[in-house]
């Protein structure tokens, strides 16, 4: 059998049905948030009102032209979610490997279906499965931050030279949380450290086109949280394991007043709408986290925490995000309405790329000697290359 034939032959791994429950319920309750705030975004909430009634948008509408589009969001939540898969891989096969470097090439990969044209290493650029979905060659009001920075980026890996907190580094990093779950279940004595190495990646994932430290810390908090959701633990309890890995960073003043916010108004009688509010608008990174964090500590189920979420001033489709992924996270796939999947933009490819989050600890990479070994490698190979 040759080489070609072999990598056909091999079945890409599928998780136990309860862990698939809670990845796809996390990446997808991403996606759904986004796509119900998507064509919301940029209206205050009278004119949301106005628009769909005094309950606001409680279910999907056209945006982009379609039923269920997704946002720069979640593009940019899928090339976070590749690149630290390429990381993993190179790291397992190679030794070695700088993972803010390998999710910076992911970024430039989304800067490229942006219509973006890097000249540097394309072949490398243009690699592995997830650029190959036609789908994501669409401009969906990508963030001017990420354009920006991307687009001046110098040296592959280092932080981006700006001061901005905004919301694109935080809205785009679950990923990183359910992958290093994943790796964790494979080896549960060094839990506390991979929950460090989560926060930890998770900043330098946002910082690569977010300066300010609210901008990067917030997305370390956000990765932890996804982290200890997918554990078990309980959003409030989950908060407070990850509040000490935030409280040792410089500046992380912000962020904690923000979570500390959101638990607050979570624990008193203030109307939801009202809630919000003082929370701000999320269009900067911790009020984008404070708003997703109190829907989803306030929410009975997922229809009514991401709908929560999107009815108010501010940037609607990160904010369903944000609540979105870590409601999924809790409440797994099934408590995701079927109506919102249906028409879901890219359903399918983000099922299988939360399935790779899931079993990435179990794939067989540097077993050479065992030909059925080789041909899982080569697979995995080809869709997330480590070179």
């Amino acid at each position: 059998m040759t080489k070609t034939e072999s990598i056909k032959k091999f079945q890409r791994r599928i998780p136990s049905a309860a862990v698939r429950e809670r990845y796809q319920g996390c990446l997808l309750g991403g996606a759904v948030g986004d796509a119900l705030g998507a064509p919301v975004e940029f209206m205050s909430c009278a004119e949301i009102q106005r628009e769909f009634g005094p309950q606001g948008i409680t279910d999907l509408a056209p945006a982009y032209g379609k039923l269920g589009a997704i946002t720069d969001d979640t593009q940019m939540t899928l090339f976070t979610a590749e690149g630290a898969l390429r990381a993993y891989v190179r790291g397992t096969l190679r030794g070695i490997c700088s993972p803010p470097s390998v999710i910076h090439y992911a970024y430039l990969r989304w800067l490229y279906t942006q219509g973006e044209h890097q000249p540097r290493d394309k072949e490398f650029l243009l690699s592995g499965w997830l650029i190959g979905q036609k789908a994501l060659f669409s401009r969906r009001a990508p963030g001017r931050t990420c354009v920006d920075a991307l687009r001046r980026s110098i040296q592959i890996g280092q932080p981006a030279q700006n001061d901005s907190k905004g919301c694109g580094g935080v809205m785009r990093v679950a990923p990183i949380g359910m992958l290093f779950h994943a790796l964790t279940q494979s080896s549960p004595s060094v839990r506390s450290e991979d929950l460090a190495r989560t926060f930890d990646l998770g900043c330098d994932a946002a910082a690569l086109t977010h300066g300010h430290p609210t901008g990067f810390l917030t997305a370390g908090v956000m990765a932890a949280l996804v982290f200890e959701l997918l554990d078990g633990s309980d959003l409030a309890a989950a908060i407070d394991r990850v509040t000490p890995l935030l409280t040792c960073k410089d500046r992380y003043e912000e962020t904690r007043v923000a979570l500390q916010q959101a638990l607050s108004l979570h624990a008193s009688d203030t109307a939801p709408d009202a809630a919000i509010l003082k929370l701000g608008q999320g269009w900067i990174a911790e009020e984008a986290l404070a708003i997703g964090v109190y829907c989803a500590l306030k929410a009975r189920d997922f229809e009514t925490g991401v709908i929560m979420a999107v009815n108010h001033d501010g940037d609607s489709d990160s904010t369903g995000l944000i609540a979105g992924h870590l409601l999924g996270a809790m409440q797994g796939r099934a408590a995701i309405p079927a109506r919102w999947l249906a028409p879901l933009e890219l359903r399918e490819v983000m099922e299988e790329m939360a399935d790779d989050l899931a079993t990435a600890g179990d794939w067989r990479l540097g077993d050479w000697d065992d030909p059925e070994a080789s041909a899982e490698e080569d697979y995995y190979f080809g869709r997330y290359p480590g070179s």
